[in-house]
């Protein structure tokens, strides 16, 4: 059985102490793929590092996250762009927009998500998508750069059906985390009228930790416990789920 967690910020300072003891952990459930997305240009030499560690597991992304994008934004993107002169990546982000922490910045983060979407279907690649409180702002981008080239994963979704039914609608899959486990997630309502073929799994840690551990550090081998809720979900084997995820993965990063 291989899972793969297509959101894992395992180059997180929260990791330092015992980066090499959570990848193990992971790797011994049969979570052999961590999909690693950027957020800034000051963990870009963190994530080289990561790679550098776990050659054969690690596949790193490269963007700017939206809680990134400051006044300096468009530095911040030169350096997404000269990363990508230097070297390949199995996709573009995280990107998006966020509301949650700041409106002021929308007319930035809609820039921003515009380029590396830009970016991405220049580069053929799948596109990252974070939304927090921003679903229509998020929907009205996608509206826009909607064609052909665009696809990639909705990181994260919390939305509701329609919502799912929509970010689908835009050649996305749905990454599906720790919020599936949530008593009050919402997702469990509606997930199993969403074909399978558009879901992927994910952890986002250290954030987002399922249940038993909400609250506390999320790790790449509590994806295990989020493949068993979406096994229940859907009423299939825990090993079908992980096929099934797995090759949805590599539908999207090619690998």
């Amino acid at each position: 059985m291989i899972l793969t967690d297509t959101h894992t910020h395992l180059y997180s300072k929260d990791f330092d102490k015992d980066r090499k003891e959570v990848l193990q952990r992971a790797l011994e459930l049969g979570i052999t793929r961590f999909f690693i997305p950027a957020i800034d240009s000051a963990h870009t030499k963190a994530m080289y590092e990561l790679e550098e560690d776990f050659p054969k597991n690690i596949f790193l992304m490269m963007g700017l996250h939206p809680t990134s994008v400051k006044e300096n934004y468009e530095e911040e993107l030169e350096h997404v762009r000269e990363q990508f002169e230097k070297r390949d990546f199995y996709g573009v982000g995280e990107t998006g927009i966020d509301l949650f922490w700041d409106k002021s910045l929308l007319k930035q983060q809609q820039a921003a998500f515009k380029y590396q979407i830009q970016l991405a279907k220049r580069k053929k690649l799948p596109v990252i998508i974070h939304c927090r409180d921003a679903f229509d702002e998020v929907f009205e981008v996608l509206q826009s750069e909607m064609d052909d080239e665009l696809f990639g994963i909705f990181h994260c979704f919390t939305g509701d059906h329609a919502q799912a039914k929509t970010a689908i609608s835009y050649n996305m899959k749905l990454g599906i985390g720790g919020v599936v486990t949530f008593k009050n997630g919402g997702l469990d309502k509606f997930l199993e009228e969403i074909p399978l073929k558009n879901i992927v799994l994910e952890t986002d840690s250290p954030y987002l930790a399922p249940t038993p551990y909400r609250g506390k550090r999320n790790e790449s081998s509590y994806l295990k416990m989020i493949a068993g809720k979406v096994s229940e979900i859907y009423r299939l084997d825990l090993e079908e789920i992980a096929a099934i995820t797995t090759n949805n993965s590599r539908d999207i990063f090619k690998v």
